[in-house]
């Protein structure tokens, strides 16, 4: 362990002792971790500041929202349901194409984008 973790560890382990930490927003209860599988490990720290501070670019919450329509699709097993999430899985997605279109990004842009992205993360 280097100095820097071993200060920050003995700073947590007094805080703890010292009670200031008992009425830490949700407490007790399982942490919620995002997948950032998808991001380079570099931008990580950045874009979980960015996404709390409510300041990510209106792209980016889109391709959140169009990943978890395509997770619920994969576990849908009512056909009206699956139309319902469906339905709004392919508005986001003329949305999401409609701004990238404004700014000079075709699909054809972001696709081959999205594949070099997926080799550089798999490298």
């Amino acid at each position: 362990m280097d100095a820097v973790t071993a200060m920050a560890e003995n700073k947590i382990k007094e805080a703890i002792e010292n009670g200031e930490l008992d009425n830490i927003k949700g407490k007790g209860r399982p942490l919620h971790l995002e997948d950032l599988s998808r991001i380079p490990e570099e931008l990580r720290a950045g874009y979980i500041l960015l996404k709390n501070s409510g300041v990510l670019p209106k792209e980016i919450n889109l391709k959140n929202e169009i990943k978890k329509l395509e997770d619920l699709l994969d576990y849908c097993y009512d056909d009206k349901e699956y139309r319902k999430i469906k339905f709004k899985l392919n508005e986001k997605i003329l949305h999401y194409n409609i701004l990238m279109d404004k700014k000079g990004k075709t699909a054809a842009h972001l696709e081959y984008e999205n594949k070099i992205l997926g080799k550089l993360q798999k490298g």
